[in-house]
């Protein structure tokens, strides 16, 4: 009993952190006037999915999107409100789900490549998500928000999928090397 009193409350804590980490990197931002910022959290969503796994990485996520919901300013530039969840932005923050999910299926597959492409095929569903609530929130045509919202940031968030995977590698090594997870 008390092991598995330890195991979920490690795993409560990773959880925890990953919800920390990914609402201080969210501020790493450069603004821009399309009201899509450049930041850091493709890599952190995608790390949080590659380290926490398809359960618990989109959990987090998902304690980061409610955090932001009830006010706490976690999203991009310090923003918060459910506002911000069906404004420009909105549909490349539901995303994250999606992509922190196909980052932590790589658990299973243990292949650099699977687990890349599980990244690019989560990112694609991102960017398409943030492309259409884009697309309605102002009124454009999808193409015209495509080329406004998603294609300048392709190359940097691909580039982010393959580093967050690359950090993950080295941080499950590690972890399970401390004990603190367990090798799937």
């Amino acid at each position: 009993m008390n092991s598995r009193m330890n195991k979920s409350t490690l795993t409560i804590a990773k959880i925890g952190l990953f919800t920390a980490v990914t609402a201080i990197l969210s501020q790493i931002a450069i603004p821009l006037p399309s009201g899509v910022p450049i930041t850091l959290q493709t890599f952190t969503i995608a790390l949080c999915g590659y380290v926490l796994g398809s359960k618990n990485g989109p959990l987090s996520i998902l304690i980061y999107i409610l955090l932001g919901a009830l006010g706490v300013p976690v999203f991009a530039n310090f923003k918060a409100g459910i506002g911000v969840l069906f404004g420009v932005t909105g549909g490349f923050i539901w995303g994250f789900i999606i992509l922190a999910y196909l980052c932590g299926l790589n658990i299973y597959f243990k292949n650099e490549k699977i687990g890349i492409i599980l990244g690019l095929v989560g990112l694609t569903i991102c960017h398409i998500l943030g492309v259409a609530q884009f697309a309605l929130v102002t009124s454009s045509e999808f193409l015209k928000s495509f080329l406004i919202v998603s294609m300048p940031y392709l190359i940097k968030d691909s580039l982010s999928i393959v580093a967050a995977y690359l950090v993950a590698v080295t941080v499950r090594k590690r972890l399970v090397k401390a004990n603190l997870i367990e090798i799937d």
